[in-house]
């Protein structure tokens, strides 16, 4: 019994420590947009890569990291992914240059995509019994949320500290250590030997993103009449309706796009893809609004996001409970309608406002945030059987990152294309205003009609 704990604990470990770097990653490089700007002499269009980089490549290889596991085994592709992000994360460490940090970032996107889905399949394997691996589930998610939610103290702190590579170098012998954990853990065959790889549809579902994204951050840049920028628009919505009909005639999709007749499986899809966007897309905003605009420090800037983020990770945590006491339908309309409120209160950007006004606002936003994913998660779960169970999670936490990477694309854009300052902000916060009340109505109609036609419990 002895042996059988401490082996759990040893994974427990070893996947989470895997998980705190993997969301570490996508809040900690906002607090060092400006030292990154001052150092690779970048403008806004390549901080909104240096950000997306990392995002688009662990949306779009989220799925197919999933099913290689399943493939070949989750241990073996866990422990490449490690090893990618720990070399990539050393060489965003040491970039001589804008296009170098890109680069290497993709790399740590690609190691994100297999680590996240094998961390789970490890822990349901090292937990047979139901209440112990969710208990361990619990532990993971909790640890992932309390990481994204330091990101930005912990970011400014290191650059303070020993500027803006540390952020990158520190993920390295973490990395390492759980490694090292992983080669401890059991090797399990996989449990499903003859699952086709949908390279058709993973190539397609990558240019269609990253043609999404690039159009959007270099048409704000170079001018949305520029021949290249046309072509870019043409080839994504080629690229989007070839990767529509070539998830329809496989067999073993990337993407399975039956899930979506369950309205409530596409509301929460897209409460989840709209939450990342207006949350990542304002996050980067405000980083270079409190860093450019007003001159603040890294740490200052760290600092200045703790109500947000704290609120992240106390949502987190309240979220099954208050799911428990008032339905998905609730919370997550509740949700999003502190959304609106919170933004509401972030239009004093655009009149230069004193900080106090507008961390007023980022306990609402942060409280959004935190319960949101999770309890629009439980309500997605209760439309697929436990056998799809996985695919479902990761085509919820896709719709994610796919999310944050646009939303950092057009609050971007939005900051370059609109001047003067202040009209981009309001513009930019009038939409996250606009999105999120749209979220809460598609949401409240969808489960609405799964409680009167199909008789979901999601509810």
């Amino acid at each position: 019994m002895n042996n059988e704990r401490e082996y759990q604990k040893r994974v427990v470990i070893a996947t989470c420590l895997s998980y705190v770097i993997v969301l570490l990653d996508t809040s900690i490089v906002n607090v060092a947009l400006e030292p990154v700007a001052m150092s690779l002499h970048s403008d806004i269009s390549g901080l909104q890569w240096v950000v997306n980089a990392y995002t688009l490549t662990f949306a779009s290889l989220l799925l197919s990291g999933g099913a290689l596991g399943d493939r070949i085994g989750a241990k073996t592709v866990y422990l490449a992914g490690l090893v990618i992000f720990a070399c990539a994360s050393a060489l965003c460490g040491l970039a001589p240059n804008l296009p170098v940090l890109v680069a290497a970032r993709i790399g740590q996107g690609v190691g994100a995509a297999l680590l996240v889905p094998c961390s789970l399949t490890l822990i349901n394997r090292a937990f047979p019994v139901a209440r112990q691996r969710a208990s361990a589930i619990g532990i993971w998610a909790g640890c992932g949320g309390s990481a994204m939610a330091a990101g930005p103290l912990a970011g400014g702190l290191l650059i303070h500290l020993l500027g803006w590579r540390s952020i990158f170098l520190v993920n390295v012998p973490i990395a390492l250590i759980g490694a090292w954990l992983t080669t401890r853990v059991d090797s399990v065959r996989p449990d499903v030997t003859d699952r086709q790889m949908d390279i058709a549809g993973q190539l397609l579902a990558i240019v269609a993103l990253g043609a999404s994204v690039a159009v959007l951050i270099e048409g704000a840049k170079l001018g949305w009449h520029m021949g290249m920028i046309r072509v870019g628009a043409v080839l994504t919505l080629v690229a989007w309706i070839a990767f529509v009909l070539v998830e329809t005639k496989r067999k073993q999709p990337m993407l399975p796009l039956r899930f979506f007749r369950s309205p409530v499986f596409s509301a929460s899809a897209f409460a989840s893809s709209i939450s990342g966007l207006v949350f990542y897309g304002l996050f980067f905003l405000l980083s270079l609004y409190f860093q450019s605009a007003r001159g603040w420090s890294p740490l200052q800037t760290g600092l200045a996001f703790l109500p947000l983020t704290a609120m992240v990770a106390i949502g987190s945590f309240a979220s099954g409970a208050l799911n428990r006491a008032y339905g998905a339908q609730r919370l997550v309309c509740g949700g999003f309608l502190l959304y609106a409120l919170g933004f509401a209160g972030l239009l004093a950007l655009a009149d230069n406002a004193p900080y106090w006004r507008i961390a007023l606002c980022f306990p609402a936003v942060g409280f959004g945030a935190g319960v949101i994913t999770p309890a629009a998660t439980a309500a997605l779960m209760t439309t697929v059987d436990k056998a799809r169970a996985g695919v479902a999670a990761g085509v919820l936490n896709a719709s994610r990152q796919t999310g944050s990477a646009f939303g950092v694309a057009i609050f971007g854009a939005l900051m370059t294309a609109v001047q003067p300052l202040d009209t981009g902000i309001r513009v930019a916060v009038y939409l996250a205003i606009g999105l999120s009340l749209l979220a809460a109505l598609v949401w409240r109609i969808a489960l609405a009609v799964a409680t009167r036609y199909v008789g979901s419990d999601a509810c």
